[in-house]
C-alpha cells in the first residue's frame, strides 16, 4: 500500500467536528424553552411538554444509533452521513413551516431531527476508532466535540449575538419557527460537507510507527478482541457500562434542558430582573456548551493516560458533587455559569470515554455496532432527567420559587454517585 493513496487522517477529525456542529443542536433547546412556555405567547406550552420535545429527540436519536450501526456496515460511512444530512435538515425546514404545535415539534423537531441526528453521529466515531487505534481516547473526544461546541453557536446566534428569535420573521412564521427553518438549512449543507471525508482506512492499515497488541486466548480484550452485538451482551461489563452511561449523562442532559427556566429563576428571586436573567442563562447555556466540547478532548485524552474505568469513576463523582452544590450556586449569574461550565465538562466526558472504553472492551471492529447499544442508555437518560425537572416544576403550579428545582438535583446527584460505584466493580471482560 502507497502512503501516496492513504488520505490524512486528520481530515475525519476535521469533517466530524463539521458534522456534529449541526447534529449537536439540539443542546441549544434550552435557548427555544422560554418562548415555548410564556403562556402569553405564541405557543404556551407547559414545562413538561417542551421537554419532552427535547426528551424525545434524545431518545430516538439514541435507538436510532443502533439500526445506523448496522446500516453502516451495508452501504458505508459517506452515504449515511448524507442521509443525515437529509433527514435533519428536513426534520428542522419542515418544523419551521408547520411546527405551530406541540404535537409538530415534537414530530417533526424531537422524533424526525432525533432520526437525522442518530444516523449521522455515530459515523465519526466508528471512522475515528479505525484511522486512529493508537488514540482512541483522543480522537473519540475530537469526533464529538463539535456535538458539544456546536450548542454554543446555535444557542448564541438565537439569542444575544444575532437575537434570531427576535428578528427572524421568514413568511410570517415567528421568531422560532423562522430559526428552526435557518437552521434546517444550515445542517443539510455542513453535514454533507463534512460526509466527504467519512470512509474507511484502507484494509490492514496501521498508523506509522504504531503495532497493535497481539491478543492470545483468554486474554482481556482491548480493542483487539472483536465481539459481536450478541455476545457483548452476555457479558455483565455491557450492562455495567449501560447503567453508569444512564446515570451519569441524565444529569447533563436535565440541566441542558431546564438550565434556562433554573437560572431565570434563581436570579430572579435574587432581585435580578428577568431580561437581565434570560441573558445570564443563555450566556451560562453557551459556556455549558463550551465546556461539554472541552470535557469531550480532555477527558478522552486523560483516559489515554489514567485509563478508562478511573477517568469515568473521577467523571462521575465530581458530577454528584457539582449537581449537590449548582442549587446554591445558580443564585448569581458568577457561580451559575460556573456551575454550568463544571457541569458541561463532566458530561462531555461521556462522550469520549464510553464509545472508547466500548472499544476497549468489545473490540475496534464492530464498535459502530456495539456502541449502538450502549447509547440506548442516554436515549432513556434524554427521557428521565428533562422529565424529572419538568415534573417538578409544573407540579409547582407557576410557582417561581427556585427551591423547586432542589428534589430534581438532588436525584440526578445520587445517580452520579451510583455510577461511581458500579465504576468501581467493573473489569474487563475476557474472550476465549
Amino acid at each position: 500500500m502507497s502512503d501516496q493513496k492513504v488520505m490524512n487522517r486528520w481530515l475525519v477529525v476535521v469533517g466530524a467536528i463539521l458534522m456534529q456542529l449541526c447534529l449537536g443542536a439540539i443542546y441549544a433547546w434550552s435557548v427555544f424553552t422560554p418562548k415555548l412556555v410564556d403562556k402569553a405567547g405564541k405557543y404556551g406550552f407547559s414545562a413538561t411538554q417542551a421537554a419532552w420535545i427535547f426528551s424525545v429527540g434524545i431518545l430516538v436519536f439514541a435507538f436510532t444509533m443502533i439500526i445506523s450501526g448496522r446500516m453502516m456496515v451495508k452501504v458505508g460511512p459517506r452515504k449515511l452521513s448524507v442521509a443525515s444530512a437529509i433527514v435533519l435538515g428536513a426534520g428542522y425546514v419542515l418544523g419551521g413551516f408547520f411546527g405551530n404545535t406541540f404535537v409538530s415539534q415534537l414530530v417533526l423537531i424531537g422524533f424526525v431531527g432525533g432520526i437525522g441526528i442518530g444516523l449521522g453521529y455515530v459515523v465519526p466515531i466508528a471512522v475515528g476508532v479505525k484511522w486512529f487505534p493508537d488514540k482512541k481516547g483522543l480522537v473519540t473526544g475530537l469526533a464529538v466535540a463539535g456535538f458539544g461546541f456546536g450548542a454554543t453557536m446555535w444557542v448564541k446566534s438565537a439569542g444575544s449575538w444575532f437575537r434570531l428569535l427576535d428578528n427572524l420573521n421568514f413568511f410570517g412564521l415567528g421568531g422560532v419557527q423562522s430559526v428552526f427553518l435557518l437552521y434546517g438549512v444550515i445542517f443539510f449543507i455542513l453535514i454533507f460537507l463534512g460526509s466527504f471525508v467519512m470512509i474507511d482506512p484502507p484494509a490492514g492499515y496501521t498508523p506509522a510507527g504504531w503495532k497493535p497488541p497481539v491478543p492470545t486466548a483468554g486474554a482481556s480484550a482491548s480493542g483487539s478482541v472483536d465481539f459481536m452485538p450478541g455476545e457483548m451482551m452476555k457479558k455483565p461489563q455491557f450492562y455495567m457500562s449501560w447503567f453508569t452511561f444512564l446515570f451519569s449523562s441524565m444529569a447533563g442532559l436535565m440541566i441542558i434542558s431546564c438550565i434556562a427556566l433554573l437560572g431565570i429563576d434563581a436570579l430572579s428571586a435574587n432581585g435580578v430582573s428577568k431580561d437581565v436573567a434570560r441573558g445570564v442563562a443563555g450566556t451560562a447555556m453557551a459556556w455549558y456548551a463550551i465546556l461539554n466540547g472541552l470535557g469531550r478532548i480532555v477527558w478522552g485524552t486523560v483516559s489515554d493516560k489514567i485509563g478508562r474505568k478511573l477517568a469515568i469513576f473521577l467523571m462521575c463523582l465530581f458530577q454528584g458533587i457539582i449537581m449537590f452544590l449548582f442549587y446554591k450556586m445558580s443564585g448569581s449569574a458568577a457561580t451559575l455559569i460556573i456551575g454550568a461550565c463544571i457541569i458541561g465538562f463532566n458530561f462531555g466526558g461521556n462522550f469520549a470515554l464510553f464509545p472508547a472504553i466500548t472499544a476497549d472492551y468489545f473490540g475496534n471492529k464492530n464498535v459502530g455496532l456495539n456502541y449502538g447499544y450502549v447509547f440506548v442508555s442516554y436515549g432513556i437518560a434524554g427521557v428521565l432527567g428533562p422529565q424529572i425537572a419538568g415534573f417538578f416544576k409544573d407540579a409547582a403550579k407557576g410557582s417561581t420559587d427556585p427551591a423547586v428545582w432542589i428534589t430534581p438535583l438532588m436525584i440526578a446527584g445520587v445517580a452520579c454517585f451510583v455510577g461511581a460505584f458500579i465504576t468501581l466493580l467493573q473489569k474487563p471482560p475476557k474472550k476465549a
